[in-house]
């Protein structure tokens, strides 16, 4: 050690180690130089290492520092100044800005802090009075354009010019700004450096500076900025959680430790127990919070305090990032922390409990939860009706979660049978079907797993409980029942979906068309078994048999629109059969259907669904109707023109002569005509193969026909006959007094024995 002058071994300094964190040297007095040679016996004077310090006259306050290492050509100086071949810098008095600036291009080689590191070590005004510091190297290298250096080089050769010759002798300057911030601290310094032209050469060091050093308090977190004015690159950072009192082994040095409250954790059955040992009088303030990963600490709760204090906690407020922090409430007190609970079984599934994921729109999630932990996330597939849940990985690999962050799905869509699960140390924790709160429960589809390999090459199987089904395949599996089946939905384009990539893809196919072939024959023999249960309840009760038949029997009547008073006619019959009841299609009203379909049409779906469903077609002839029937049958190849846009009865002669013609009217058709108007041997013979009523004589066997079989009763009958008529008289009336009607003011002349009478 070299100061004013020289120090002998033993005169009154000492030099000893304190813990992990450094060393202490103690001198009687503060000399302005200080330099520590560290070397083994053995090594030679050019690789030992050497540190310099300048420090002013008040204690521990850094005005100028150097830090390097001695040159291989020369020695250690005996006066400890840099050597001539070695890094220099110098500090600027006081702090300056943090304005790092944008980053620009280098003009050339340039220098720039490569590498930060940083050490804590004590700042002692005594032995028992000491601070915690960090200090800092920063490691600089050469980096920018040295390529056009080297070419102009060549280019002039031995030959350059004295320019030349200084800028490629001249040393590389840099203005280094260390920034550092703390709770409460924010500082910035700038450090010039300077490099001979020597050690100016491209690589991954051209050596080191040091900072001695940054004040921090205990238990803080600083964090460290390095970059150069102008910035030639992205600054370089570092984060450190420096420790508190516990986590020192120089506590007795530290006199803020010296008069910290202690404290204890202890269980009893569901309650855990702070205990805090503290003088009497003595007053402190105690927090609980949670610490996070990223991000500032959660509070929780928060007391002042005096003396020796219990705190009792129930077992389901303990949580892994749980942590109390104590400090004697006096000005500028040092906090101690301690997180007792992060190992405890109880924090650890209380966290789990608290996790839970959320479905984030439109393809993303996260794994809110109140502390930081390790997990691992994977979507499954989940089959309705149990059994577990199928990691989807490969190819979906598992990915690393970040609590309170939101992950993105590799899905196209979502489904409701795609689950997540969350697992810690290869134990399966949470499993949630996040999308089934929006698109329903569970379905019954089967996901199709598309392989991709080289040269486009392509397999498919079925996930089921089993494994993965390849598809086709001749295995008992559900999947390889119906595996053609599902390829063919696939390349029809009914299946969706959910995933694609270079890798391959998933598909979800519906799978409910074949769960319902499959129990058809079931399914039948329970309606077989119903409805031979309901004839029987039917029977029990004795229910009006003609009711029963004619409630359900459809009729189309078909009819010639001769005049106004016909048709008044034809509706009030129509509407008496819908009170027997029967469920009667007439033109009359079915006119809009009539003119957007057109006649034809409009009768053919009509007798479609009449014939089809067992009932009746009804032919009510009149004197247009039979002379539109002899017209086709004189004429035999064209049908006649119908007489207006709504005259169905021409229009649907086309179908209903063949039926008679080839047999099949009996039990389709039956024939009616009105007395006075029409007699009945004036209907063609043709249409006499069928019943040919005779109204309103022959109303009783009229409505038995149109009834069907399981018409019985003529009592019954007869008086559904009499409803008949008193709702026809009206009409009847007001067509025979039309003027040139026929039988214009006759009545109904009934003959004995119809009950009419």
């Amino acid at each position: 050690v070299w100061g004013p002058g020289r120090v002998e071994r033993g005169s009154g300094f000492s030099l000893r180690p304190i813990g992990a964190l450094g060393w202490l040297l103690s001198l009687p007095e503060l000399p302005r130089l200080v330099c520590l040679v560290l070397t083994g016996e053995e090594e030679p004077a050019e690789g030992r290492s050497w540190a310099c310090s300048w420090v002013g006259r008040g204690v521990g306050s850094p005005r100028e520092r150097w830090a390097g290492k001695a040159a291989r050509a020369g020695g250690v100086n005996p006066n400890c100044a840099p050597p001539p071949q070695g890094l220099s810098c110098h500090l600027w008095d006081g702090d300056v800005l943090c304005l790092p600036g944008s980053v620009v291009s280098a003009p050339g080689p340039v220098l720039v802090p490569a590498r930060l590191q940083t050490e804590l070590v004590l700042r002692c005004r005594q032995e028992t009075d000491c601070d915690l510091c960090v200090r800092v190297a920063v490691h600089l290298a050469v980096r920018g354009p040295w390529e056009e250096r080297e070419e102009e080089e060549e280019q002039f050769g031995a030959a350059a010019s004295p320019e030349l010759e200084d800028s490629r002798n001249a040393a590389l300057q840099a203005r280094v700004v260390l920034s550092f911030q703390a709770y409460r601290t924010t500082r910035c310094v700038l450090l010039e450096v300077q490099v001979p032209a020597a050690l100016a050469r491209p690589g991954p060091s051209a050596g080191s500076v040091v900072f001695d050093c940054f004040e921090a308090a205990l238990g803080a977190e600083v964090r460290l900025w390095s970059y150069t004015q102008p910035r030639y690159q992205k600054e370089l950072n570092v984060t450190q959680l420096l420790p508190d009192c516990k986590g020192l082994e120089v506590q007795d040095s530290i006199q803020s430790c010296w008069a910290l409250p202690w404290l204890s954790v202890s269980a009893e059955g569901d309650l855990v127990h702070l205990v805090l040992d503290v003088p009497e009088e003595q007053r402190f303030g105690l927090a609980l919070y949670r610490s996070q990963a990223h991000g500032a600490p959660r509070p929780w709760w928060h007391r002042n305090l005096t003396g020796p204090q219990t705190i009792t906690l129930n077992h389901t407020d303990l949580l892994p990032c749980l942590c109390i922090q104590v400090w004697p409430l006096e000005p500028d007190s040092v906090r101690t922390s301690t997180c007792p609970f992060r190992e405890d079984p109880r924090a650890l599934r209380n966290l789990w409990r608290a996790a839970r994921p959320r479905l984030l729109p439109p393809h993303s999630w996260r794994l809110d939860a109140p502390c930081s932990l390790p997990a691992e996330a994977t979507l499954c597939w989940q089959a309705p009706g149990g059994g577990p849940c199928r990691p989807l990985a490969p190819p979906l690999p598992r990915d690393n979660v970040t609590v309170n962050k939101a992950h993105e799905f590799p899905l196209l869509r979502g489904h409701p049978n795609l689950c997540i699960q969350v697992s810690s140390w290869e134990k399966l924790q949470l499993q949630e079907c996040l999308w089934a709160d929006t698109l329903g429960p569970l379905r019954d589809d089967m996901l199709l797993v598309e392989t991709r390999g080289p040269r486009h090459n392509r397999t498919l199987c079925a996930l089921e409980h089993s494994g993965c089904t390849p598809l086709p395949s001749r295995a008992s599996t559900r999947a390889a029942r119906v595996g053609e089946h599902l390829l063919q939905d696939l390349e029809s384009g009914q299946c969706l979906q959910l995933w694609d990539d270079d890798r391959g893809a998933f598909w979800a196919c519906p799978m409910d068309k074949y769960v319902h072939r499959r129990w058809a024959l079931v399914w039948l023999g329970c309606l077989l078994v119903a409805a031979a249960l309901l004839l029987l309840l039917l029977l029990l009760l004795r229910k009006d048999p003609v009711k029963a038949a004619a409630g359900g029997r459809a009729a189309l009547l078909l009819y010639s629109a001769d005049d106004a008073g016909f048709e008044r006619l034809v509706g009030a019959l129509a509407s008496a059969l819908c009170a027997l009841p029967l469920r009667v299609a007439v033109e009359l009203w079915s006119r809009r259907e009539l003119s957007a379909q057109g006649p034809l049409a409009w009768f053919h779906a009509q007798r479609r669904r009449t014939l089809q469903e067992g009932g009746v077609v009804v032919l009510l002839f009149s004197p247009g109707a039979v002379a539109l029937c002899r017209e086709w049958l004189q004429d035999g190849v064209t049908a006649p023109a119908a007489r207006g846009p709504h005259d169905a009865f021409a229009a649907s002669l086309s179908c209903v002569l063949p039926d008679f013609q080839q047999g099949r009217a009996p039990g389709r058709y039956v024939g009616a005509c009105f007395e006075g108007l029409l007699p009945p041997d004036a209907v063609p013979a043709l249409f006499r193969t069928v019943p040919v009523f005779s109204l309103p004589s022959q109303l009783p066997d009229f409505l038995g026909a149109l009834q069907g079989p399981c018409a019985r009763g003529s009592g019954r009958l007869a008086e559904r006959a009499q409803q008949v008529s008193r709702t026809l008289q009206p009409a009847l009336d007001s067509c025979f007094q039309n003027p040139g009607a026929p039988g214009r003011g006759a009545r109904w002349a009934l003959e004995p024995g119809t009950g009419l009478e």
